[in-house]
């Protein structure tokens, strides 16, 4: 009697499960079947949706909904807390599996090479992200001293650091943030925030949603001066032909003519502003030197030979995650992916590493949104059973699922399960609820695992 399809999927974030609702959903699954084993490095599932999403938007975080329908098939197992490849490596895999997808996304920020980025002072937005959202895995405090801050970059990323910073603490308490964050917030003294980007309003990547919702802060105060507001040639053919970039040049159009109110906290949005130098004193940011850029024609800009010396005492580079490289995987350094085709994993030799997949941003890149992810996980799958289809998958010396429980319990890996989710899910909302909110994150991992029952 043919056995299951055998899957690992390493990374239980938005990629690594839509490749798992993929497989359950092929002819494959339901016959032979497919039985598939989400391993995640982190006691909790979700990726980015917890660990990357504002905890002020909700909407975003709505998508769990549809990943626990997901991960409630009974095809479907999770390994929280179990680390690639220090508890499990890809030979240990190979040994199991018929075929490996890795979907582990991306989580640290890509480098701005400019002088001063160093200096005390200079952060990078995904730490600075990770802190909000809980990340067990980083420091339980953040300096928030500055009353003046500069975010360089013109991204959701960059508006969700912006945003956090210019809100007060108690705007963000209905959220899910836990404990530390909330009293770290409320010592911040940020009062001016100044978000940077090189090139002009049709360039900028922000969601008009989330540009929108900057205004809805009875504390904050969005500025954009009427000299940014310009387009050449080449915005103007960005905006017809991007619907999404047009909803976003009205907005800041429409932020431009207005009058300037008296919300307590004001948050610029500058363009046409490249960032040259991070000014420092004594090892620590004074400043922000910019140089004023011009449109070209064709959408990009030059610079003017102009620069601008801005009072700033923190500064948050957004202008991209980037993936941490995969130990027995060919790796791509100037993008940070694995290099690949359709999916499959592709050495130097240009040959395909056999049985190995990858999707999401460890496949192209940290760009896109979360439903982006879904097509790409598609592709990725559809080449795997074509491979299955066509007999070019090895075969695994202990396909049977308990080998894996038993190669764990050797090693002693402290895992949790997705019924242990639902203990951690649970105990999170019941911390919530004397307060009237949804929930309230759990940090320590410590407390994860033991909430799980791992």
């Amino acid at each position: 009697m043919p056995r299951p399809l055998r899957v690992a999927i390493v990374g239980a974030g938005p990629a690594g499960i839509y490749a798992a609702d993929a497989l359950l959903k092929s002819e494959v699954a339901a016959e032979p079947g497919v039985s598939i084993d989400l391993f995640e490095r982190m006691p909790a599932p979700f990726g980015l949706i917890r660990y990357g999403v504002a905890p002020d938007h909700p909407r975003i975080k709505g998508i769990v909904t549809a990943l626990h329908q997901v991960l409630d098939k009974p095809q479907i197992r999770l390994f929280g807390n179990v680390a690639y490849p220090s508890d499990i490596s890809l030979d240990d895999l190979r040994a199991f599996y018929d075929a490996v997808i890795f979907s582990t996304g991306a989580m640290a920020d890509r480098p701005l090479d400019i002088p001063g980025i160093d200096l005390d002072g200079s952060y990078g937005a995904a730490d600075f992200v990770s802190w909000y959202d809980g990340h067990p895995d980083v420091p339980r405090t953040w300096p928030l001293e500055a009353e003046k801050v500069a975010v360089l970059g013109v991204g959701n990323v960059a508006l969700d650091v912006a945003r956090v910073l210019a809100k007060t603490a108690d705007e963000l308490l209905p959220t899910e943030i836990p404990p530390n964050v909330h009293e770290g917030l409320k010592a911040n003294k940020a009062l001016e925030i100044h978000v940077f980007g090189r090139r002009g309003p049709a360039q900028a990547k922000f969601s008009p949603m989330e540009l929108r919702e900057l205004d809805h802060s009875p504390n904050i105060e969005v500025v954009v001066d009427p000299e940014d507001i310009d387009y050449d040639e080449g915005s103007i053919e960005t905006r017809r032909g991007n619907k999404q970039a047009d909803m976003v040049a009205k907005t800041l159009e429409n932020w431009a003519i207005r009058d300037v109110g008296d919300r307590p906290h004001k948050l610029f949005l500058h363009f046409f502003e490249s960032p040259t130098e991070i000014l420092g004193e004594d090892g620590r940011v004074v400043g922000l030197r910019t140089e004023r850029t011009a449109l070209d024609g064709t959408g990009n800009v030059k610079g003017t030979g102009t620069f601008r010396d801005w009072d700033v005492t923190a500064v948050y580079r957004a202008v991209g995650y980037l993936s941490d490289p995969l130990p027995k995987l060919p790796w791509d350094v100037e993008s940070g992916t694995v290099p690949d085709e359709g999916g499959r994993v592709i050495e130097d030799s240009g040959t395909h590493l056999q049985s190995t997949y990858v999707t999401g941003w460890i496949r192209r890149g940290p760009v896109g949104l979360i439903g982006h992810t879904k097509g790409d996980a598609n592709e990725t799958v559809a080449n795997l059973l074509d491979d299955h289809a066509n007999g070019r998958l090895h075969t695994p010396a202990s396909p049977a699922p308990e080998a894996v429980d038993a190669f764990l319990a050797e090693r002693n890996v402290r895992f949790t399960t997705w019924e242990g989710w639902y203990r951690l899910d649970a105990a999170e909302k019941a911390l919530g609820e004397p307060q009237g909110r949804e929930r309230v994150k759990i940090v320590e991992r410590e407390d994860m695992l033991r909430e799980s029952g791992a």
